[in-house]
């Protein structure tokens, strides 16, 4: 459900601001809460997987890259980040079943 794009945005430009000082955790739960409010919003899916990647939850990137990009399937930047993260995470899943 759409919900209110403007609270959403409060809580991911939030979100960015916390993350650039290294407070993964709470950008975590402000970007959460901006797909709780708007589950529509795709730029929160993708702060959301880049949060989730940094933090070591690959599964929940790649979940969160995915809705990111069933929104918004033209966005270039989400689909960069997601071609990036697939690209590490495949490279990472050889390298570990040697």
């Amino acid at each position: 459900m759409a919900g209110d794009r403007k609270a959403a945005r409060n809580q991911v430009d939030f979100g960015i601001r916390v993350a650039q000082q290294g407070l993964w955790r709470e950008a975590v739960y402000r970007w959460e809460r901006a797909v709780e409010i708007d589950n529509t919003y795709a730029a929160a899916y993708n702060n959301l997987a880049i949060a989730y990647e940094a933090q070591g939850a690959f599964a929940k990137a790649k979940e969160a890259y995915e809705k990111a990009l069933a929104i918004d399937p033209k966005n270039t930047y989400i689909r960069q980040n997601y071609d990036l993260f697939k690209e590490i995470n495949d490279r990472a899943s050889r390298s570990d079943s040697r």
